[in-house]
């Protein structure tokens, strides 16, 4: 048998090729992985294009950036992009100013929202008013509603503002058995008088009869334009002052010519009856006598 003609289309080897043929098989195999290997060489020496790149790095230095942003605190970052902003986007620190313009206070919230009296509807509905109404609300409810405190610096205008007392000036008898003028510290010949308070409120018109403990002095400023009802204890409850019908024309000096003749009437008319003792009056009276004023 020819073993040669047998396996010549076949890759074995056999032992009977002579070395020429060998040779020559083994020299076709080292040019086939030659091609290889040159094919795969000019495959790894093809360079990535330029704009891969820079989105490759670009990516990385982002992820780089967020990770170090994230790290940091809250006040670090602040400061982070404050001074970003100053160095690469030409920012001026007063670019930082917060605008106080529309800044408001508890004390200018109540005096947006103050009344000088509140309906009885909104005290029912109190769910129903907004905070600023309802900060106003209680500064009400803490005011002392038994006398006023009166500015009575622009009487000749006819233009009297009235105001309630605080915890401070009722301690102190301010508006009760010191004049209620908030300029006037008077305590002697306080007289009552009760004034119907006409005031604009929230456009619109509104009216309060209100009371007000007043010296002579500023009494008559209170009637210079108009006769007040004066209140005195005694049978009625009040009564009209002196002279209702006529307009008061004399001055301050009038006023005061006239306390003095009282004055001089009640000295003359100690020698006409007999002495009358000062009773000392107990805390009870004294209690009672100021609930009486009080509530008078």
């Amino acid at each position: 048998m020819d073993f040669v003609t047998l396996h010549q289309g076949g890759d074995y080897g056999s032992e009977f090729e002579n070395d020429s043929e060998v040779e020559n098989k083994r020299k076709r195999r080292r040019d086939l992985a030659g091609d290889d290997r040159a094919k795969s060489s000019d495959v790894a020496a093809v360079p990535p294009s330029k704009r891969l790149h820079e989105s490759e790095s670009d990516r990385e230095e982002a992820r780089i950036r967020r990770f170090h942003v994230l790290s940091m605190d809250a006040y670090s970052r602040h400061k982070m992009m404050v001074n970003n902003y100053l160095m690469y986007y030409n920012g001026s620190k007063s670019d930082f100013g917060r605008d106080s313009s529309r800044d408001k206070t508890d004390l200018d919230i109540i005096r947006e929202n103050h009344r000088f009296l509140w309906d009885d509807d909104d005290e029912r509905d109190d769910d129903s008013l907004t905070w600023e109404k309802k900060l106003a609300k209680k500064y009400y409810d803490k005011l002392f509603k038994e006398y006023c405190i009166a500015d009575l610096s622009r009487y000749k205008e006819n233009k009297i503002a009235l105001r309630w007392r605080i915890e401070k000036e009722l301690i102190a008898g301010k508006g009760q058995f010191v004049c209620g003028n908030k300029k006037c510290a008077e305590s002697e010949g306080l007289r009552s008088w009760e004034v119907n308070f006409a005031y604009v409120e929230a456009n619109e018109k509104k009216n309060a009869l209100v009371k007000l403990r007043l010296c002579p002095r500023c009494s008559y400023k209170l009637n210079y334009n108009s006769r007040k009802r004066e209140v005195v204890k005694g049978p009625s409850t009040s009564r009209r002052s002196t002279g209702t019908t006529e307009k008061q024309s004399v001055g301050e000096k009038s006023a005061e010519k006239n306390v003095k003749t009282v004055d001089s009437q009640a000295s003359t008319s100690i020698w006409e009856g007999p002495v009358k003792l000062d009773v000392e009056k107990s805390k009870d009276d004294e209690f009672e006598e100021y609930l009486d004023d009080l509530f008078l």
